[in-house]
C-alpha cells in the first residue's frame, strides 16, 4: 500500500439522514452526505477533496457528453454486527479501474487518491450503511473527460469522483433471463472488458425490448455468430450441473472480469466443485437442460450479488427451474455473506477494515 494523502475535508453541517427512512431501500436512488472529487490537469491529478454531496457545473461542450470517455466502478461496505465497517475486495476494483482507464486512453487513478479517498469517505459517512441482512453501502468510483472543446480526440483534462449510495438488493425475486441474438453487447478488440459507461448505455435498447416480452434481462451471445454465451447485462452467469461440475464463459476480451465471479470461482472450487471456465453454447446449455443435467443458473455482480435464475428463454426453448430445491447458489451466497458481514474469519484477505 502506499502512503496515505492529504485529503482537505469538508462536512456537512446537518446529515441528510435525519430526514430520509432506509426502510425498502431502492438501488441507487439515495446518496450519503460526502463525497469526493479529484481533478486531472497538466498532467497530474490534484485538488483532491472530500464535501458535500452537490451539483456538478459543467459546460454543454465538455468532452464526456460527446466523446463518451467516462468508465466507472462498483464497490460494496459492509457493516458486522458490532458496527465495524469493511470494504469487499476494493483492491481489486482499484485495479479493475485502472485497466479501463486504459483501454479508453484516459490516465489512471494513484491507488493514494483511490484507496484512502475510499477509505475516508466511507469512513465518514459510515452511519449510512444499513445494519440488515442483503443491505450494504454501494461505492461508486467513476472518472470522465472534461475538456470543453468539440473534436475527437483525447481529453487533456478529466475529473475522478467517488459517491455513496445506501442499498438493499438489486433483484429481490429469482430472475427470467431472455437469450440476446439480434443485438451485441461486445465484441474482440472492443471495450467489453473495461466498465465504461457506453457499454451500459448500447444495452438499454435490448433490455427494454426483453422487458416487454415480460423478462427482467438479457444474457448477451458473442457478436459474429450470436452462439456462445457471454454475460448478463448486470452480471458474469453461471450454470450449475450435476456431478459436481459448475460451468461460466471464459474471459475472452468480451466478459468484464468480475470481482464477484472470481469470489465465486474460489468458493466453489475450495467446496470442490469443478469450476469450468471456457466457451459454452446455447445449444449446449439447452442440451443439459433437455438432458437434466442443468440444475441452476445464477448471476454474480458487485450490485446484484448473487440472483437465482428462475427461467431462461433461447427463440422457443424455455428452461425453467424450481429455485426452492437449490443448493449451490444459495450456499455460495451464504459463504460470501458471512464473509461480507464478519460473521466468519476471512481466510481469503478480501475485506478492508474502514475504522
Amino acid at each position: 500500500m502506499v502512503n496515505a494523502i492529504d485529503i482537505a475535508v469538508t462536512k456537512v453541517e446537518r446529515s441528510k439522514l435525519n430526514d430520509l427512512n432506509l426502510e425498502n431501500l431502492p438501488f441507487g436512488r439515495y446518496f450519503t452526505d460526502h463525497m469526493l472529487e479529484a481533478d486531472y490537469e497538466n498532467g497530474e491529478w490534484k485538488n483532491v477533496e472530500i464535501k458535500p454531496y452537490q451539483p456538478l457545473v459543467i459546460e454543454p461542450s465538455m468532452a464526456a457528453l460527446h466523446y463518451g470517455q467516462a468508465i466507472f466502478e462498483g464497490v460494496k461496505a459492509y457493516k458486522d454486527a458490532d458496527g465495524n465497517a469493511f470494504i469487499f475486495r476494493p483492491f481489486d476494483n482499484f485495479l479493475r479501474f485502472n485497466i479501463s482507464a486504459e483501454r479508453m486512453n484516459m490516465p489512471t487513478v494513484p491507488e493514494g487518491i483511490f484507496m484512502d479517498g475510499l477509505k475516508q469517505l466511507i469512513a465518514l459517512d459510515k452511519q449510512w450503511i444499513p445494519a440488515k441482512a442483503d443491505h450494504s453501502l454501494y461505492i461508486r468510483p467513476f472518472m470522465f473527460s472534461t475538456d470543453n472543446v468539440l473534436g475527437v480526440q483525447t481529453s487533456a483534462t478529466y475529473k475522478f469522483m467517488i459517491v455513496l449510495s445506501p442499498t438493499g438488493p438489486y433483484y429481490a425475486t429469482p430472475m427470467r433471463i431472455y437469450v440476446e441474438e439480434k443485438y451485441t453487447r461486445a465484441a474482440p478488440g472492443g471495450v467489453g472488458y473495461a466498465k465504461a459507461a457506453g457499454n451500459y448505455g448500447a444495452s438499454m435498447l435490448a433490455t427494454a425490448e426483453a422487458k416487454k416480452k415480460g423478462y427482467d434481462q438479457v444474457l448477451w451471445t458473442d457478436a459474429s455468430e450470436h452462439k456462445y454465451l457471454e454475460e448478463i447485462g448486470t452480471m458474469n452467469v453461471f450454470f450449475a450441473l450435476t456431478n459436481k461440475r459448475v460451468v461460466t464463459p471464459a474471459l475472452d476480451g468480451c466478459i468484464l472480469d468480475g470481482v464477484t465471479r472470481k469470489s465465486v470461482i474460489a468458493l466453489l472450487k475450495a467446496d470442490g466443485y469443478d469450476v469450468q471456465e471456457r466457451k459454452i453454447s446455447v445449444d449446449e446449455l439447452v442440451a443439459y437442460y433437455n438432458n437434466n443435467e442443468l440444475v441452476e443458473v445464477f448471476g454474480a455482480g458487485t450490485a446484484a450479488t448473487i440472483s437465482l435464475i428462475k427461467e431462461l428463454r433461447y427463440k422457443e426453448a424455455v428452461m425453467q427451474f424450481d429455485v426452492s430445491t437449490w443448493q449451490v447458489a444459495p450456499a455460495v451466497k451464504q459463504q460470501l455473506n458471512a464473509i461480507r458481514y464478519n460473521q466468519v474469519p476471512d481466510n481469503h484477505g478480501w475485506m478492508v477494515s474502514v475504522d
